[in-house]
């Protein structure tokens, strides 16, 4: 996830107890579908939906929280 914000990603999951947080349930959804779409996991189609988008979410929040402070710092 926004792999050319690497360097603030590190720093922010080490500052910011929320930024960890949402760093961590998006990789954790994101295990989650790529299991399911390898057909070694099984959801509905609404299920999987719903994960698919909080995981968007969650990526456009911690995108937010980057920005922020890249801001912040310069």
């Amino acid at each position: 996830m926004l792999h050319e914000y690497r360097e603030e990603i590190a720093h922010l999951k080490q500052s910011n107890a929320h930024f960890a947080k949402i760093f961590e349930r998006h990789n954790e959804l994101d295990n989650k579908i790529s299991a399911v779409d390898a057909g070694r996991e099984h959801l509905d189609q609404l299920e999987l939906e719903k994960l698919k988008k909080e995981k968007l979410r969650l990526k456009d929040e911690a995108y937010a929280i980057i920005i922020e402070h890249k801001k912040a710092v310069g």
